[in-house]
Order: structure tokens, then sequence, then C-alpha cells
């Protein structure tokens, strides 16, 4: 049974409109989104395959089938990953070790100009500098998590709030695709479930996104109003970290602000 697949199927079929697929929505609808009938025909499959994709009563669906219903459906490339990523759930292997290599640790130590950190699937920082410790208020210690520290402790860091708690979704919903045997990814989940009610919302909500870049806006309790670009990459090796760096635009505002900052942390 793969409930999670249907599941997923249903929430994104219900975010599109027949508009956005160039069908005509007609007086008289009273569906959300398309009806499966709609979604069977653009994707060239039929109803009762689709029912049974949506029930979780097809055990591993063709890679074909996935590309057809992501067309149709229009997924973002992050949507996509996960969606085949439940369709053929990966073999159970090694689970990534949550420690850093020495060598990487020392590189972002040295970083003294941007902040640096280091996190895994799950969200929990593994290693971070001066600069990130400063920009981030009361996250940078042994054992946090980037999602409890958005959500919890409700900072009033983010500019712009309501988009980071999404994107911090989005990203564990996917991580919960290729690491559907984590128990720690699942218990962080049920925390956050019954600890914000935002979250619940959120997660029911079956949002997938994988930001890599972007710019994120601050409001810092000691500089202030601070705009930065980051940057994240995956780190080699299949360890499931990632590094993140954040920027600031050459020559304005923010790089003083960020050159203050890092000045009021030494």
């Amino acid at each position: 049974m793969n409930r999670e697949l249907g599941a997923f199927l249903q929430a994104r079929r219900n975010e599109v409109t027949p508009e956005d697929v160039g069908l005509a929505s007609g007086p008289r609808r009273r569906v959300r989104g398309l009806r499966r009938e709609e979604l069977a025909e653009l994707a060239g499959i039929s109803v009762e395959y689709l029912v049974r994709l949506e029930q979780g009563r097809t055990a591993q669906p063709s890679a074909s089938v996935m590309e057809s219903l992501a067309r149709a459906l229009d997924l973002s490339e992050a949507e996509r990953t996960h969606l085949f990523d439940l369709a053929a759930p990966r073999p159970r292997g090694p689970r990534p070790s949550g420690g850093v290599r020495r060598e990487l640790v020392e590189l972002i130590e040295r970083m003294t100009d941007i902040p640096a950190m280091i996190f895994d699937h799950r969200l929990d920082l593994l290693a971070w500098n001066r600069l990130a410790d400063a920009l981030f208020p009361g996250l940078c210690r042994p054992g946090a998590n980037l999602a409890r520290y958005n959500f919890l402790t409700e900072p009033d860091l983010y500019a712009e709030r309501e988009e980071v708690l999404r994107a911090t979704v989005g990203q564990l919903r996917l991580a919960t695709g290729r690491h559907a045997d984590d128990p720690a990814l699942t218990a962080l989940i049920g925390e956050l479930s019954v600890r914000s009610q935002r979250f619940r919302t959120l997660w029911a909500g079956r949002v997938v996104k994988e930001r890599t870049n972007g710019v994120k806006r601050f409001t810092h309790p000691v500089v202030g109003e601070l705009a930065l670009r980051y940057e994240t990459f995956d780190l080699p090796g299949g360890s499931g970290q990632r590094l993140s760096l954040l920027h600031p635009e050459p020559g304005g505002a923010d790089e003083e602000s960020l050159r203050l900052l890092a000045s009021w942390s030494a």
C-alpha cells in the first residue's frame, strides 16, 4: 500500500485549476482542482488506474506513468523528485552519519566574513561559524534543529517569516520521500505537528520545496534590516549533509551591516 503517494497525487490534483492546463472550468463546477477524469485524460491513463493510485492500491507504478502525471500536474523539479521517491522507495541502507569531516569544520570556521552552516536532511545543525552564530541568535548550539527554531521559538528574525516556514516544511516533506525509514525524522515531524498549529496546517497541504539559492531578509536585533543571498550545496559522499552560505550584495548597505555584525560577534 502506498498511501503517501496517493495522498500527494490528490493534494496536487486539488491545487491545479482547469485553466492551468487549458481546460474550460464551466459555471457549475463544484470540485476543487481537476477531476480525476480530467487528470487521467491529460496523463494518458485510465480513470480506474488513477483511482487505484490515489487509494494507495498500486505497489510500484511505472516510471513512464509517473512522468506523465508529473507533466500533467505541472510539478516543480522538487515535487517531481518527491513523486518519484514515493513511487519507488529507495532500498534501506546505512543511515547517513551525523558527523562532519574535521576539514569541513575548519574550512567554515575560516570564513570570517560570511555566515556558513552545515545541516543534514532533518535540518539538524551540524557545524557553523562565528558569523552564523551571530546572525541566528539562539540557534547555533549542539543538538539544534532549524525546523524547531523556525516553528517553536517564533523568532522575529525573519522579515518574510511565512515564506521561511513554508520552505522549511517543503524541505522536510522532500526528506520524507528520500529517507522514509528514518525514525528520527518521523519523530521530528510528530513533535512539530503536536507543538505547532502552523506546522500541522502546512504539513497537511503536502508542500514540497527545495530552496538552493535566493534571498533571505532579516530583521536583526543588532544590525536591523539585512538582506542576504544564500547558496546551498549538497556535500559529496552521500552523507545527506548540505553546506549553506549567506552573502550580501557587494558594495551595499547590507555588506556594511554584515561587517558590523562580524565586528560585534568578535
